[in-house]
């Protein structure tokens, strides 16, 4: 059996809850320090923030937008210990909403990393397999880039920060996603991906490299019993379709890839009971919370849909995943306690 040697994944990933206050306000329960926070107002019409501690605090991207990176002040003012210290911008703090956010460890203050033709300056956990990472594109095809995991990553989200223009998912078992689009997969300019570096699409594109242009690029490796990556093929059955993971999520994103379809996300914090029906976010819309059911079940070592809906199960339908773990099926490298279902 495979053991995870993550025995607390909350101390690597935790999504977390909390209400704003319009003002300032430290936000606690985390674990960590995070250096990648995602943040999303669960109660308006309002874009998804995203801060990371290589750009800096005050600095964010919005998800389900194209907007180059921005800075507000009052926005997340710092990563802190336990959490993060927000200001009074109501994307993030609103008075009285009720938020989600998503947060990673990943390795505190960047280093330079001249793995690559490119040179990046990285973050990078490699006990959970994330890392964080910047540079400036040089406009040629094929250039490579270093993320600072050592081994492959299973997941790639990319996003150019000095101008306008999409994010680009390169996931397990699709070619090419957009994040911010209800596009399926594209099927051309996919990347290679090393255990040092990502190597990206021989052609030029203001998405990933033009010279001059300054880039974020998210990386992440899969790690037994914590991180799983992957493609499910759905049955449009209400008996659905069962994906092992090796733990019991805490959060999970699913895509659908042959045609149309929103970026589907759940959590743990948000849907404490099964099924897992009860609140929905979608990443590439600023839409508020979604309470049509699309009935997913966390199991101890996975998780199964439950309903035949087009977000998460059509007939046939293929669709990518990414999950991180509430609890591993069995922790530490000796044999720990394996979790139960919920």
């Amino acid at each position: 059996m495979a053991y995870s040697t993550i025995i607390k994944p909350n101390t690597q990933m935790n999504p977390v809850l909390y209400t704003g206050n319009g003002g300032t306000q430290s936000i606690t329960g985390v674990n960590f320090q995070p250096d990648f926070t995602w943040i999303k107002d669960r109660d308006s019409t309002a874009v998804h923030y995203l801060f990371n501690a290589v750009s800096g605090a005050t600095k964010f991207t919005n998800s389900d937008q194209t907007y180059a990176e921005q800075t507000n002040t009052q926005s997340l003012k710092s990563f802190d210990t336990d959490g993060f210290t927000l200001g009074t911008m109501t994307g993030a703090n609103n008075n009285t909403n009720n938020f989600a956010s998503w947060n990673w460890k990943a390795g505190g203050s960047p280093s330079s990393n001249t793995d690559g033709t490119i040179t990046s300056s990285v973050s990078a956990n490699t006990t959970s397999g994330f890392s964080v990472a910047t540079y400036t594109g040089n406009g040629t095809g094929s250039a490579t880039v270093g993320h600072g995991l050592g081994v492959a990553p299973a997941f790639v989200i990319i996003k150019n920060i000095s101008s306008v223009d999409a994010w680009i998912v390169f996931p397990t078992g699709a070619t090419r996603l957009v994040l911010n689009s209800t596009a399926g997969d594209y099927g051309n300019n996919g990347i290679t991906k090393g255990a040092n570096t990502i190597t990206l699409p021989s052609g030029v594109d203001n998405a990933w490299n033009t010279n001059g242009q300054n880039y974020v690029m998210y990386t992440f490796a899969e790690k037994k019993g914590f991180s799983k990556f992957g493609s499910y093929v759905g049955n449009g059955n209400a008996d659905g379709t069962f994906i092992y993971t090796g733990f019991s999520p805490a959060y999970f994103v699913i895509k659908r890839t042959d045609t149309t379809e929103n970026w589907y996300c759940t959590d743990i914090k948000r849907n404490p009971i099964n099924p897992v029906d009860n609140e929905l976010l979608l990443l590439n819309s600023d839409t508020a919370t979604i309470t049509t059911s699309y009935p997913v079940d966390f199991l101890s070592n996975g998780f199964k849909i439950r309903g035949n809906n087009n977000i998460t199960n059509a007939s046939s339908g293929t669709y990518i995943y990414m999950a991180f773990a509430e609890n591993p099926l069995v922790a530490n490298t000796s044999g720990g306690i394996p979790t139960t279902a919920r």
